[in-house]
């Protein structure tokens, strides 16, 4: 109970002490009958079990951002939510961060964060974009051996709370059994698992007429369509909008460097890259970029291989442009998508797909086809997880004593993409569908989807495609497509982190009806 009686009242209230007990015996205050209502229903549940039982309590704690337009106070809660079958037994905890500003206006928006894989956790997003906190890789990726959190000051909790949730066996989210876990490892059991969980959060934290958001990198992209599409469906909530971060979109362009569209599409990514990496770059040669592969590349691709004088400007024009030798550009007829890793970064050295300007020493450079570990999500971003288990339990008092989980490699391997597990299936993967059905029902709903310019795997010519071909009535002054220096964890690179932060905050600032 609040402290709000004085001093001078207390002899009154011990006079009055026997005989109000004796009223309130059988009749508890209002306030007083939701907390034991509460304690019921805690006390009812399935006590944790197995790997339950190693995951600590929710832990609340209070911090000041202080970004440059002033101090921000806020709460931040590491916990779980329960999952529950039919039978009443507990499948899965879900794991997630929430920070909530104090004494927000009315209105303030609530975003929902998860990264993708299938198989990431949200360390990614958290640490390295919208948290208060931040690995700073910007000095360079050797950064990964000796991590260090600083403040964001460019956290998107200055115009948006934010709950990052991690999917299940990701993170600290474990499933019952590996059995039930086999039960979330798909696009629709995902989309469903990540729909109740947000709908828990909402219900419990009594925020179902803030404004609510989706934001989701690379998969996270593609689920956050989903997710928004099963909370309309299944629980009646209705998202303002959703962020994409280097999404995937079309899985039918997914680094199918045999299509001639996938190839045009990949193309501006590897062309903006050499740029980049020799420190070339422009806007105008981007745009020179764009239009060569939506046209004669294309056109080449699509039609018969060109001869004589055609194939060597044709030949020569593309190995200028991406760095690759004009005879390896020739061998593979201008399909450079699946040579491109061991070929554009000059002698025995290999580029990342995540980002083709960042050329490494080749671990194989016997090995015609690339055996590298990634350099990037192999190499310093790997320390996001150890870094986070560690923030989590000196700041946000999570003492947690299972293994934060990064990347599970497991869940990749079995999901179902189309009801079939498989690598193969990925393909069948779209959310254009999904896209226009929210545009369409949705009225104020609106989407922004950011890129790393330099991103081979999720190339931002696949989204541009989808956003081009949707209906412009739907899709005009509703859509919009960023692009920034970097690949596809862009904002690893602190000029492309605070670019991108502040075109969120005017897309949040802007959204239609506010």
């Amino acid at each position: 109970m609040p402290l709000f009686r004085t001093i001078a009242s207390l002899a009154v209230l011990a006079m009055l002490a026997a005989p109000a007990a004796a009223q309130e015996s059988g009749r508890a205050r209002p306030h007083e009958r939701a907390q034991q209502g509460e304690d019921r229903a805690e006390a009812a549940l399935p006590q944790a079990s197995g790997i339950f039982s190693l995951i600590p309590p929710d832990a609340v704690s209070d911090h000041i951002l202080k970004p440059q337009e002033g101090d921000l106070a806020y709460s931040a809660t590491a916990g779980t939510l329960d999952l529950f079958g039919q039978d009443g037994s507990r499948t899965a905890r879900v794991f997630y961060t929430a920070y909530v500003a104090k004494n927000r206006s009315e209105g303030r928006p609530i975003t929902f964060a998860f990264n993708g894989g299938p198989g990431a956790a949200s360390a990614y997003l958290h640490l390295g974009l919208v948290g208060p906190k931040i690995l700073d890789f910007s000095s360079g990726p050797d950064v990964g051996t000796e991590p260090k959190l600083t403040d964001n000051p460019e956290s998107w909790l200055r115009f948006t709370d934010l709950v990052l949730i991690d999917a299940i066996g990701t993170g600290w989210s474990r499933a019952a059994s590996d059995d039930t876990a086999r039960g979330f490892y798909g696009v629709r059991q995902d989309a469903e698992m990540f729909s109740k969980a947000i709908t828990l959060y909402v219900q419990k934290n009594d925020r179902l007429a803030a404004p609510k958001y989706l934001l989701g990198e690379s998969y996270g992209g593609f689920r956050a369509a989903k997710v928004a599409l099963a909370l309309k469906s299944s629980q009646g909530i209705l998202v303002s909008g959703i962020v994409m971060a280097s999404p995937l979109t079309e899985g039918r362009f997914l680094a199918n460097s045999s299509d001639p569209i996938s190839a045009a599409l990949q193309l501006p990514s590897l062309a903006a890259a050499k740029m980049d990496r020799e420190k070339t770059f422009s806007p105008e040669k981007l745009a020179d970029a764009e239009r060569f592969a939506m046209s004669d590349y294309l056109v080449a691709l699509a039609g018969a291989a060109p001869q004589g004088a055609a194939a060597e400007a044709f030949y020569g024009h593309l190995s200028d442009m991406t760095g690759i030798a004009k005879d390896e550009v020739a061998r593979s007829r201008g399909f450079v998508g699946d040579i491109y890793a061991k070929t554009m970064g000059g002698a025995d050295k290999i580029v990342s797909p995540y980002d083709a300007s960042h050329a490494v020493p080749d671990a194989y450079p016997e090995d015609v086809y690339s055996r590298n570990d990634d350099p990037i999500l192999e190499g310093y971003t790997r320390a996001y997880g150890a870094t986070f288990a560690a923030y989590a339990r000196r700041d946000l008092g999570f003492a947690c004593d299972v293994t934060y989980t990064l990347i599970n490699d497991e869940v990749n391997r079995r999901w179902e993409w189309n009801g079939r597990s498989g690598g193969d299936t990925r393909r069948l993967a779209s959310v254009e569908t999904d896209i226009r059905d929210l545009l369409s029902t949705i009225p104020s709903f609106r989407l922004m989807i950011a890129h790393g310019r330099d991103d081979a795997l999720t190339p931002y010519g696949v989204s541009r495609y989808v956003l081009d071909h949707l209906p412009a009535g739907l899709a005009t002054a509703r859509t919009e497509l960023k692009t920034y220096p970097g690949g596809h964890m862009f904002y690893t690179q602190s000029a492309a982190r605070r670019a991108f932060s502040e075109d969120a905050r005017r897309f949040y600032q802007s959204r239609l009806g506010g």
